[in-house]
């Protein structure tokens, strides 16, 4: 059941996501204690109704659930380890950006010392916390998902994915890649284009609409990896292979090094070498797994 009362959140780490976090929650109405490492970073939230911690062991005898958001897998460690006689019969969430093993070894801990253990992804910057576009992730304790969405749901739109506290990380990660990727993919273009005199800013005027358009492509190639079946291709291998040559030329024609796109047709490249070259280029997934 959802909580329905604004109950007491301690926030530890005061980063710009902390920071984001914590402001989300005191706007929501929950009484909200925050600590960081370094002082002085709550000086805007105390002053909007905060209550500013001097230590850890302090902030998590506020009550109510402790939302973890700092720097790695270690920091988490550092910060919560000393505290752990502190955490017993507790719950954590924690929103680090942690890989899925490292949230497993996390869940793993907590439940050692008698925490409960909440991890999450968080999707999205500062300033999008408690806006529309704005999600987290979920894995791990369905009991803290449950009890607090009220909670969770003023920071972004929550999803629950599990109890396998490494299954919201991987998809974050993934997602993050994809992002990633996207974005070199764009400094390569405005690198070509800043050859011929085109601003960065033209450029993205024509790439954000082409990128939308193309990504309409993801649920097909979606199918057909999960088919497994690559003999009808949408475009053969062979077909991107060509592309990726004369991109290739174009770049170095432009002054403009292949680093971002080597990889890609090194990929493709060795499946047409390999005999594949009729075959689908989503079955480019195989040569990664």
């Amino acid at each position: 059941m959802a909580e329905t009362t604004n109950t007491p959140v301690t926030v530890l780490g005061l980063g710009a996501m902390g920071q984001a976090l914590a402001a989300a929650l005191l706007k929501g109405g929950h009484p909200t204690t925050v600590w960081n490492r370094t002082p002085g970073k709550d000086a805007d939230l105390v002053a909007a109704g905060a209550i500013g911690a001097a230590s850890v062991a302090e902030a998590v005898q506020a009550g109510g659930p402790i939302i973890v958001v700092l720097f790695d897998h270690a920091s988490v460690h550092a910060t919560l380890d000393p505290a752990v006689g502190d955490l017993s019969g507790r719950q954590v969430i924690n929103l680090t950006s942690t890989t899925p093993n490292e949230a497993r070894e996390l869940a793993t801990w907590a439940a050692a010392h008698g925490i409960d253990y909440l991890d999450g992804g968080i999707m999205a910057v500062p300033s999008m916390i408690g806006q529309p576009g704005a999600s987290i992730l979920y894995s791990g304790s369905r009991i803290i998902y449950d009890q607090h969405l009220e909670a969770f749901e003023l920071l972004a739109a929550a999803e629950y994915f599990g109890d396998d506290a490494g299954l919201a990380s991987t998809y974050d990660f993934a997602l993050l890649a994809n992002m990633y990727t996207m974005f070199t993919g764009f400094l390569h273009g405005a690198a070509m284009m800043r050859s011929v005199g085109v601003t960065a800013s033209a450029f993205a005027e024509r790439a954000v609409p082409w990128v939308t358009a193309m990504a309409q492509m993801l649920p097909a190639y979606g199918q057909i990896i999960d088919s497994g079946d690559y003999t009808t291709p949408i475009q053969s291998l062979a077909f991107h292979k060509a592309a990726l040559d004369a991109i290739n030329r174009a770049t170095r024609d432009a002054g403009v090094t292949v680093d971002f796109v080597a990889p890609i047709k090194n990929l493709i490249d060795r499946q047409v070498a390999d005999g594949n070259g009729t075959l689908e280029f989503a079955r480019t997934i195989e040569e990664l797994t």
